[in-house]
């Protein structure tokens, strides 16, 4: 806390004598006076309300036309004897809510948010970062999702750019003091910088490879220091466009070795949280090494790191890799490496990843089936990887945005939660395999039965019957309870 205290003084008091803010580096020398730190509160650039016409969001139930009232979400309320807010754990991510801008490829930013100066200055950063709370109080969320460049602007120097991120997450713990707010997940953003092009884990100048490693050492001390649950990797440049000028056996032995690295320093530093590994299949690289669920948890079984990492499944990510959301999380789930869930989907029209909010009850509806089967997502939850539509510009809109996908989870948890307890849907996909209870089914899943002995039973009982799959039905049944 004292530290806290001081590291904040320290950039107020370089405030104070008109420096630059991106003048800031690691050698802060305002000191503070002795006995000042103990009254140091949140100086007065970064007091009042950032939503002042928002109220804290409530529970009012199915029949409120209130767009800033949760109609499903009761965070308190028991479902299978656990409340909403524990199954569901939900997180804000800090990139789309705070620095998502609505440009396009196409198009320049359409968002101008009233605490925003157009900087991305240091100063800028701790508004930012107060406005994060705010938001979070006025939501009922406990969790936060955040990359390193995303809350405190990158230096001259990786020095520089780690004295940054020292201040903005020194702030970060004051504002926690008090509350239940931690980060569900911290994460290095190795994909923006112009070094990160050709790759970083996966870049083939070590220089690079290097500074990577460092990039995520930081960005892992302030996740453990900030109380986080988990430390995401998303391999965004870690792929090729060609094969051409690639050597593939190298880059995948690059990349495993430094995710040994990290599991190394992560031990190393105390930090108690999960690793998790977000794949995808393309976007912005032609191929991604984690193209999907698949393919990941192979990666890390080839390399002796499947003990070490969980996944984290964005639903869109599995859309794009030609799969459900719900297959992914079925894959990840029954392999014992489900961790965290990304919540988002994107648009059946487009061929890219569009991040938008899950809204869709249905397939709301599987995603809960696939958690409660898991026993929930602990110490994983779901962030809301989603952003605004690039026409949506009021500041409401954030707020109205989170609702809807936070009552679109939690009606989904509602249609699972019954959906399970009436059984119908259970007993059909048991009655289908019904025949391996048997004890001759029971010796073929314990491997006890050679391919002689099997052909001599089919010998024996001849052409096998034909037996419905029921699809119709199970389809039947699922829909009755959306």
């Amino acid at each position: 806390m004292k530290m806290t205290r001081l590291l904040l003084l320290s950039f107020f008091c370089l405030l104070s004598l008109g420096l630059a803010t991106d003048e800031i580096v690691a050698d802060i020398t305002c000191q503070a006076e002795t006995g000042l730190q103990s009254e140091f509160g949140i100086p007065h650039e970064l007091e009042g309300e950032f939503f002042p016409g928002i109220p804290k969001i409530n529970y009012e139930g199915p029949s409120s036309k209130n767009p800033l009232a949760y109609k499903w979400y009761n965070a308190e309320e028991k479902i299978l004897g656990k409340k909403m807010k524990d199954w569901l754990r939900f997180s804000v991510a800090f990139w789309h809510t705070f620095r998502g801008t609505g440009a396009d490829p196409f198009g320049a930013p359409t968002k101008s948010w009233p605490w925003e100066d157009g900087t991305n200055s240091l100063a800028m950063a701790l508004r930012r970062m107060k406005a994060n709370f705010e938001f979070l109080k006025k939501l009922g969320v406990e969790r936060w999702c955040f990359h390193d460049r995303d809350i405190a602007p990158d230096g001259i120097t990786l020095a520089e750019s780690n004295a940054n991120l020292d201040v903005v997450v020194a702030l970060a713990k004051q504002l926690q003091e008090g509350t239940e707010i931690r980060p569900l997940w911290g994460t290095a953003q190795l994909f923006m910088h112009p070094r990160y092009m050709h790759g970083a884990a996966t870049s083939p100048d070590m220089h690079v490879y290097a500074y990577a490693a460092s990039q995520v050492k930081k960005a892992m001390e302030v996740t453990n220091e900030l109380g986080g649950e988990n430390f995401v990797f998303w391999g965004g440049r870690e792929g090729y466009q060609t094969l051409l000028n690639t050597d593939l056996k190298k880059e995948l032995d690059h990349m495993a070795r430094f995710l040994q690295a990290a599991v190394n320093w992560k031990k190393s530093i105390g930090f108690n949280g999960t690793l998790l590994i977000e794949p995808k299949p393309q976007e912005p690289t032609k191929h991604q090494y984690d193209w999907d669920a698949a393919t990941t948890m192979g990666f890390l079984q080839r390399y002796g790191l499947a003990d070490e990492f969980k996944l984290n499944i964005e639903c869109n990510h599995a859309t794009l890799s030609g799969h459900s959301c719900h297959h992914e999380l079925e894959m990840a789930r029954i392999y014992g490496m489900l961790g965290n869930i990304d919540a988002n989907t994107g648009d059946a029209q487009t061929g890219w990843d569009t991040d938008q909010f899950l809204t869709d009850i249905s397939e709301a509806t599987l995603i809960m089936l696939t958690v409660i089967k898991n026993g929930g997502l602990a110490p994983g939850g779901f962030n809301f990887d989603a952003k605004l539509r690039r026409e949506s510009v009021d500041v409401e809109d954030l707020f109205i945005a989170h609702i809807s996908g936070m009552d679109t989870l939690a009606r989904g948890l509602r249609n699972a939660a019954q959906l399970l307890q009436d059984g119908t849907l259970t007993e059909l996909v048991q009655k289908r395999y019904e025949s391996f209870d048997s004890k001759l089914g029971a010796s073929i899943k314990e491997g006890s039965l050679s391919f002689e002995e099997l052909e001599k039973k089919a010998i024996e009982w001849g052409e096998p019957p034909l037996t419905s799959g029921k699809q119709e039905f199970a389809e039947m049944i699922f829909q009755s309870y959306l």
